[in-house]
């Protein structure tokens, strides 16, 4: 993922004319005991019913991804509806035993997408939980993706209560596996630490400002506003570290040492420690240095993910307004 700073530089000398985002979908509930996202999109539902469809500056779908799921308040009934979106899944055919989410997700390809045709969706916010302690976290797919960009630059210039970071997973938008990956630009909000199955309202509202702040970015866009380009901090993904386990049973046999727990996006060097095995002994870390996070993430034992690991980056972003008719 090597940006052309030269050809940036030339970009930031002069507006890029992007079309207008004219419409936005926040989803809440693809995992549904994530519940931030869920009592996030039913208030805003409520304000729609209360208050018309002029209670947004700008068209807003609310969807409520995984309904099943989430009366359970499970993160699934089949399987993660996350790993849902690629492009090879969304073309499958359905058969009786295809699995829940897997039906739904082809289902919300067609009220939203359909994925990379010119009539999906300009923009969708899905809205995620995490018990890792990462604050704010914004991932998407592309740096290239400059409107997505500026929005993640704006998020990290308005909200000051936890860190905002910046998230890109660099994969070919047809092997994106996540909801967000439906719409033309689009992003997925990770807020944490929050118990699965538990709302806090720390948390709710970190996640609400970083909605509304998203929606007024879109409106001074779509409005003639010029959003001046420069630098911005960002982290690739660059691989996924797993428990220690036996290899026999492939039970776990150390848990994430007490001295990386809740570090997120700190600096990983060679020789810190990694995990203490139940009988006393330190794991230590052997490679180069990266920035771990989705550190005990509760939901990525089954996945065999102790946390991934990024590569911290600078990133030169071009200045933007909307392209007029």
């Amino acid at each position: 993922m090597c940006v052309n700073a030269h050809v940036l530089s030339h970009l930031n000398m002069a507006s890029l004319f992007l079309p207008a985002l004219g419409r936005m979908a926040v989803c809440g509930g693809t995992h549904g005991n994530e519940l931030s996202g869920v009592f996030l999109v039913q208030e805003m539902e409520r304000q729609r019913k209360e208050k018309g469809d002029g209670v947004w500056p700008i068209p807003v779908t609310t969807v409520l991804s995984n309904p099943r799921a989430v009366e359970e308040c499970r993160r699934y009934i089949d399987t993660d509806m996350n790993r849902c979106f690629s492009t090879a899944t969304l073309s499958s055919p359905i058969t009786d035993s295809s699995p829940y989410e897997v039906r739904h997700a082809q289902e919300l390809n067609n009220l939203l997408g359909l994925k990379g045709s010119a009539d999906a969706i300009d923009m969708i916010c899905d809205l995620h939980n995490t018990t890792s302690n990462m604050g704010l976290t914004l991932i998407h797919y592309a740096t290239s993706d400059w409107a997505t960009m500026h929005i993640c630059k704006y998020l990290q210039t308005k909200i000051t209560k936890v860190p905002v970071r910046v998230l890109v997973m660099d994969v070919p938008i047809s092997d994106a596996y996540s909801l967000e990956s439906v719409s033309k630009h689009g992003f997925s909000i990770e807020v944490g630490p929050q118990p699965h199955g538990v709302v806090r309202a720390d948390i709710y509202l970190i996640m609400k400002e970083a909605v509304d702040l998203t929606i007024d970015w879109i409106h001074k866009f779509n409005s003639g506003t010029v959003f001046e380009g420069g630098d911005m901090e960002a982290f690739k993904f660059i691989k996924s570290i797993d428990y220690p386990r036996d290899p026999e049973t492939r039970h776990l046999t150390a848990a994430v040492h007490p001295q990386l727990q809740d570090r997120d996006f700190c600096l990983l060097k060679r020789g810190d420690p990694l995990f203490l095995s139940f009988s006393g002994e330190t794991v230590k870390y052997e490679e180069g240095s990266l920035h771990p996070f989705f550190i005990n993430e509760c939901a990525y034992y089954e996945k065999g993910i102790a946390f991934h690991l990024a590569k911290k980056l600078t990133l030169t972003i071009p200045t933007v307004q909307v392209k007029k008719d």
